[in-house]
């Protein structure tokens, strides 16, 4: 397995540079990420589809890291309700030392072997669900113990990585690995790993969530009224989808309190 996580940055003498040649370096690294994307989208469409299908038969989609990684799938997995008006479990995010690690690092916890199946289950994970593992170096153990059980329980398996011929990828049906290179910061996987993650994370959830039928033409019909700013853009969608005025789209915005109900209106 070659760690090009851990490979030494094309950028030396960094705390020499201007905070321009900073910013320049970054974009630099940042603009490869996108093309490493794209070298792999024929992996990640079968996850889209396994989801998709899970979820359509009343499973879920359950996404566990550690560290940033962890804190990439939980931030997925909570814009879903919102963004398409789904339960709140249907796409789980766990990481390595339950909720308190999302602000703050719990030692050791991304170790513990034994944990993730253990959180999984506190999760309501069964047979038919989709699980993907988060992890840039591939040799997390929290993710590969919940990988490697998952896949004695009937549960589908993916991963996220960013290096080759991973311990993560040999426990997933569905492997994903985007190789970035080397991180402007030598190992610092919170920049382009991290940003790639983010990226496939992006297509996982709102690949399956259309084809759940979650959007109509490229509107989020079934996003939450949550705030002004989301009442405003549901307006607009009926203002424009009905060609009526934006007082009356509102008004019926608020009556059947979704933009698809409205629309049948």
């Amino acid at each position: 397995m070659i760690k090009h996580t851990e490979s030494t940055s094309l950028h030396n003498n960094l705390e020499q540079m201007s905070t321009l040649e900073i910013v320049e370096g970054i974009n630099t690294e940042d603009k490869k990420v996108a093309q490493a994307v794209e070298k792999v989208l024929p992996q990640i469409v079968p996850v889209i589809d396994a989801a998709a299908k899970s979820m359509a038969e009343g499973g879920k989609l359950f996404y566990i890291g550690a560290g940033t990684s962890g804190r990439l799938g939980i931030l997925d997995a909570s814009e879903c309700p919102p963004t398409f008006g789904v339960p709140f479990d249907m796409v789980v995010g766990l990481i390595a030392g339950g909720d308190a690690a999302i602000r703050k690092a719990v030692e050791n916890a991304e170790d513990d072997t034994q944990q993730a199946w253990k959180d999984l289950q506190d999760a309501g994970i069964k047979e038919g669900d989709v699980l993907v593992g988060i992890a840039s170096s591939g040799t997390t153990p929290y993710v590969i113990g919940a990988l490697q059980t998952a896949q004695t329980k009937g549960i589908i398996t993916s991963c996220i990585t960013c290096n080759e011929g991973s311990p993560v990828a040999q426990f997933s049906d569905f492997p994903i690995e985007v190789i970035v290179g080397p991180e402007f910061v030598t190992g610092s996987t919170r920049m382009k790993s991290g940003t790639a993650q983010k990226m496939v994370l992006n297509m996982i959830s709102t690949g399956a969530m259309i084809k759940l039928g979650r959007v109509q033409d490229n509107k989020m019909v079934d996003m939450q009224l949550s705030n002004a700013k989301l009442v405003e853009r549901g307006t607009k969608m009926i203002a424009e989808q009905q060609n009526i005025s934006l007082d009356l789209a509102k008004e019926k915005l608020l009556k059947y309190g979704n933009v698809r109900e409205a629309l049948k209106h």
